[in-house]
C-alpha cells in the first residue's frame, strides 16, 4: 500500500467536504484552506521524495491488478507536477484571505477551489484513460462554477466561450477514449502503449493520436481554438484568474507530453509536423494578442496562450532535451505566470484598476513590488539568468540540434516580442507618473470583484507575491540541479518501459507475449 500516492488527491477532497461542512462559518473555510493546502505541499514533498529514491509509485485500487483496476502511479513528471500544484494552492489560499470578498466565499469559492486542486492532482497521477476524462470534467466543473461567482456580465460571456470550447474538447476526447477502447480492449495507459504498438489498424492508431491531440490542444489553449482563454480569464476575481493561470492549462500540456510519449510515441513522425506548426502559430498568436492590449490581466491571458507554445514546442521537438526543456518551461511558467496575476491584484487594490492607462507611480510607491514584476515578468520573457532563459535556451538548443530552424527562431522573436508587452506593463504602471486626470477610486467596483469588502490586510496578498518572486529568482539561481532533475523526467518519458513495468507488475505485455509466441511456432 502506496499512500503518498492516493493522498494527493484524497486530501483535497476532504477540505472540500470540511469546506461545505461549516459553510456559515468564514473562519472555518479560511482555515482549512491554508491547513489544508499546507498539508498537500507535505503530501506532495513527501511523494517527490518517495519518487527520487525509488522512480516510479504505484498502487492499483481497491487490489484489482492492472489492467483491470484504477490504476495511480507517479514517476517524476508526476511528482514535480504535484509539488508546484501544492505550492500554487498554499499561496493562493493565502492570497485569498484579502482578495476575496464573503460575497463570494458564501457561494462556495473554498469548496470549489478544492474541488479544482483535487481535479488537478488527479489528473496528473491517474494511469488510466478514462479516469484521466473524469478528473478533466471534475476540473471543468469546479472552474466553470468559479468563472462565475458574483454573475457579472463580463463573467458570464467569458464564461459561455470557456465552457463550449471546454465541453467539445470533453466531447472528442470521451469519442477518443471509447475508440481506443474498441481498438486495443483497454483504458489502463500502460497496457495501451503496448497493445497499440503491435495493432492490426496502425492508421486508426494515427486517427485516435490525433483526436487526442485536438483535444488535449483545446485544453491548453493551442492554436486556432485558444481564443476562450484570453476572453474569459481576466473576468472572475484575480485569484481565480491566478489559480487558472498556473495549473488548468499546464494540466492540458502534462497530458499531451504523458500521452504521446507513452501511447503514441510511436506515431510521432506522423503527428511531429502537425505539432511543430502548431506550437509556432501558438507562440506567435498569443504573443501579438498581448502586445495589443491594454488591460493588465488581458495582456498576461495572451501570454498564457504564448508561453503554451514553448512547451508544446519541447514535445514536438521528441528528443531527451527538448522534453526536458519543456518541463522546465512548465515548471518556470506555474510559478511566474501565477505570481504575475497575483500581482495584478496587487496594483488593482492600490490603484482601482487594471487598465495600464489609468495606472502609474508603483515603483516609487512600492519598489518590492516593482522588484517582484520585475524577476517575474522578466523571467516569463527569458531575461538572464532568470528561470525563463534557462528554460527557453534548452528548447532552442534542442531545436538548433533536431534542425528546427524555423521554428527555432519563431521561438527567438517571440521572446523579444514578450519582452516588450513586459516592457509596456512596466512603463505604464511602474514607470510612469500616476496620471492625475485618470485617476480611478479605489473603491470601484470591477467586474465579478466584492473584494472591496475585504479589511485591508494587505500584507496577505503581499507574502505569496514575495514568497513566489523569490521562487522564480531561485529556479534561475539552482538552475543546474533542477535541470538534472528535468533530464531524469526526459529520460523517463522518453524510454516509457520503466512506467510500463511499474504499473504492469508480472502482467506479461503484449509485445513479449506475441514474441514468446512466435518463437514456439518457429520451434521444430
Amino acid at each position: 500500500m502506496r499512500p503518498e500516492v492516493a493522498l494527493p488527491v484524497l486530501l483535497p477532497l476532504l477540505s472540500g467536504a470540511i469546506s461545505l461542512l461549516f459553510w456559515r462559518s468564514r473562519p472555518m473555510q479560511r482555515f482549512t484552506a491554508v491547513a489544508g493546502n499546507l498539508a498537500l505541499l507535505g503530501l506532495a514533498l513527501w511523494l517527490l521524495v518517495t519518487v527520487t529514491s525509488e522512480g516510479y509509485v504505484v498502487i492499483q485500487m481497491g487490489g484489482w491488478p492492472a489492467p483491470y483496476g484504477i490504476t495511480l502511479v507517479a514517476d517524476m513528471l508526476s511528482a514535480v507536477m504535484v509539488v508546484l500544484t501544492g505550492i500554487i494552492g498554499l499561496a493562493l489560499s493565502i492570497y485569498s484571505l484579502a482578495s476575496t470578498g464573503p460575497g463570494h466565499e458564501r457561494f462556495g469559492f473554498y469548496p470549489l477551489m478544492h474541488l479544482l486542486l483535487a481535479g488537478v492532482a488527479g489528473a496528473f497521477l491517474t494511469g488510466d484513460i478514462f479516469n484521466l476524462y473524469v478528473w478533466f470534467e471534475v476540473m471543468l466543473v469546479a472552474s466553470f462554477a468559479l468563472l462565475i461567482l458574483g454573475g457579472e456580465k463580463a463573467q458570464m460571456e467569458g464564461a459561455i466561450k470557456y465552457v463550449t470550447l471546454n465541453l467539445l474538447a470533453s466531447v472528442i476526447f470521451l469519442t477518443a477514449v471509447g475508440l481506443l477502447y474498441g481498438t486495443v480492449g483497454t483504458l489502463n495507459m500502460a497496457d495501451a502503449a503496448q497493445r497499440l504498438a503491435v495493432a492490426e489498424h496502425q492508421g486508426m492508431v494515427e486517427v485516435l493520436a490525433v483526436m487526442f491531440m485536438v483535444a488535449f490542444g483545446i485544453k491548453a489553449a493551442a492554436f486556432p481554438l485558444f481564443f476562450w482563454l484570453p476572453a474569459s480569464y481576466h473576468t472572475p476575481p484575480v485569484a481565480v484568474s491566478a489559480l487558472f493561470a498556473g495549473l488548468l492549462t499546464k494540466v492540458g500540456v502534462y497530458a499531451l507530453y504523458r500521452v504521446f510519449t507513452l501511447m503514441f510515441d510511436h506515431t510521432m513522425g506522423y503527428t511531429q509536423d502537425l505539432l511543430l506548426w502548431g506550437a509556432a502559430l501558438t507562440m506567435v498568436t498569443g504573443v501579438l494578442g498581448a502586445a495589443a492590449q491594454f488591460e493588465f490581466r488581458r495582456i498576461l491571458s495572451f501570454h498564457i496562450v504564448s508561453q503554451i507554445g514553448y512547451m508544446i514546442l519541447g514535445l514536438a521537438l521528441f528528443t531527451p532535451l527538448a522534453i526536458a526543456g519543456g518541463v522546465f518551461a512548465v515548471m518556470h511558467n506555474i510559478v511566474v505566470k501565477t505570481n504575475l496575476f497575483l500581482i495584478s491584484g496587487v496594483t488593482r487594490r492600490l490603484q482601482g484598476t487594471y487598465e495600464l492607462k489609468k495606472m502609474g507611480g508603483l515603483y516609487r510607491e512600492r519598489p518590492w513590488l516593482a522588484v517582484a514584476f520585475f524577476l517575474s515578468a522578466f523571467s516569463l520573457a527569458g531575461v538572464p539568468p532568470l528561470s525563463g532563459f534557462f528554460a527557453k535556451f534548452v528548447i532552442v538548443r534542442a531545436g538548433i540540434e533536431a534542425e528546427a530552424y524555423v521554428v527555432t527562431a519563431v521561438a527567438l522573436l517571440v521572446g523579444l516580442m514578450t519582452l516588450y508587452s513586459m516592457v509596456k506593463i512596466w512603463n505604464e504602471v511602474f514607470w510612469k507618473t500616476l496620471p492625475e486626470d485618470n485617476l480611478v477610486p479605489a473603491e470601484e467596483v470591477v467586474a465579478g470583484d466584492d473584494s472591496r469588502m475585504v479589511p485591508a490586510s494587505l500584507w496577505l496578498m503581499y507574502l505569496p507575491v514575495a514568497v513566489l518572486a523569490v521562487f522564480a529568482l531561485l529556479i534561475g539561481i539552482f538552475a543546474e540541479p533542477l535541470m538534472a532533475m528535468m533530464n531524469t523526467i526526459g529520460d523517463q518519458l522518453m524510454h516509457p518501459q520503466g512506467y510500463i513495468e511499474a504499473v504492469m507488475g508480472g502482467a506479461v505485455g503484449v509485445e513479449e507475449a506475441l514474441i514468446d509466441t512466435t518463437v514456439q511456432e518457429e520451434l521444430p
